[in-house]
């Protein structure tokens, strides 16, 4: 039977993305990972030649988990999607009150924790909240020429500011200071004020 390569590569991404989520990037030696993995040291080389590489695979591959979670909680806000449906979802989604979303939080965490002073794995780790970013601005000034969000309001940095309280909310969840329930309550609290409408 013929290796799936990529199944091969993704196995051994998983097994350091497990690794990230309950010991932190610091523990994943390739050793680690390869024994996390169930495979030999030689054949994680052989997919991966360097620590690097299967960092930025890895980071790539939970990248496409947390926005296939996204996908399905706008999917599930109903239709046709609004921009506050949207933008409320997302950001749901987002923060850790569950265990899919406790352990995606978690392993950013620990990237971000590594990304300071590697400047490719920094590159990567930022391209996705750019990008996101800039939806829930696109979101917020389409919610403004509906009249939804008060048109002094700049759809940039109300975006900024959004995923800055979300990041916060989550570490707050996630070091026990508050619940998820809280936090759902918190954010609830700005997006009603956000799409309330011109004053």
């Amino acid at each position: 039977m013929p290796v799936d390569h990529e199944e091969r590569r993704k196995q051994i991404a998983e097994a350091l993305l497990r690794i990230a989520d309950t010991e932190g990037l610091q523990s994943a030696s390739m050793r680690a990972v390869a024994a996390e993995a169930g495979v030999s040291l030689r054949l994680v080389q052989y997919y991966f030649t360097t620590k690097q590489a299967l960092l930025l695979d890895a980071l790539a591959r939970l990248g496409t988990q947390l926005q296939a979670r996204m996908d399905r909680f706008v999917r599930a806000a109903g239709t046709p999607p609004t921009p506050r449906s949207t933008v409320t979802a997302i950001l749901t989604s987002i923060l850790p009150t569950d265990a899919e979303s406790r352990r995606i939080t978690r392993t950013y965490a620990a990237y971000y924790t590594l990304v300071l002073g590697d400047p490719a794995l920094e590159k990567q780790a930022t391209a996705q909240p750019d990008l996101l970013e800039g939806f829930l601005a696109r979101q917020i000034g389409a919610a403004q020429e509906a009249g939804e969000v008060a048109p002094e309001r700049d759809p940039v940095m109300t975006a900024a500011g959004l995923l800055a309280m979300v990041n916060g909310l989550g570490s707050s969840v996630l070091s026990g200071q508050r619940t998820g329930d809280s936090a759902l309550a918190v954010l609830s609290h700005h997006l009603d004020e956000l799409f309330r409408g011109p004053r």
